[in-house]
């Protein structure tokens, strides 16, 4: 019995932990400096399914170069295997079931993304797949790019449209609700 406390407890700890963690992420995402429509460098949210992550963990190593110009942004753990494989500075979110795709949405909402890239599993029903369809809609209806694949992704970062200043500002001053 005294064993069964003790491993309630510990368990108890790590959750108070995690939530802490959480909740600074999340203090953090509100006090974070909000970026103007003149910010010449993209702004890039990278996210995967468990599935995809090593797929997209190889695809940002192999397009480091190019996405060490941009402001990257991750969900809890994609982010971070991405930030130790490239050495390219990461600003992590929460784990997307933990709310991290809802956190990816506000930021597309609040103008503050030029890109998402979005490695999803069409293959494995996720159990946040309504944060994932809203995130989907809100990218097509803000008028952001989501790359969902590899040869996607490729293609708009290889744009010249992607990193130009001029069309970003141009892109981030005409983002707004569509009426």
């Amino acid at each position: 019995m005294g064993s069964y406390i003790l491993g309630a407890a510990h368990a108890w700890a790590r959750w108070i932990v995690q939530a802490k963690q959480r909740r600074i992420v999340v203090m953090e995402m509100a006090n974070r400096p909000r970026r103007s429509a003149s910010d010449a460098i993209p702004r890039v949210a990278l996210i995967a399914h468990d599935a995809r992550k090593e797929d997209l963990t190889e695809w940002a190593a192999f397009n480091r170069g190019t996405l060490g110009r941009c402001a990257l942004i991750g969900t809890g753990t994609t982010g971070a295997r991405v930030a130790e494989a490239t050495g390219l500075n990461v600003e992590l979110l929460l784990s997307g079931p933990l709310g991290g795709d809802a956190q990816v949405g506000a930021l597309l909402v609040e103008q503050q993304l030029d890109l998402i890239v979005f490695f999803w599993d069409p293959l494995s029903s996720q159990p946040h797949d309504v944060d994932v369809k809203a995130l989907l809609r809100l990218a097509v209806l803000y008028n952001v790019p989501i790359a969902c694949n590899r040869a996607t992704a490729d293609f708009l970062i290889s744009s010249p449209l992607f990193a130009d200043a001029a069309q970003l500002r141009e892109r981030r001053a005409a983002a707004s609700l569509p009426v």
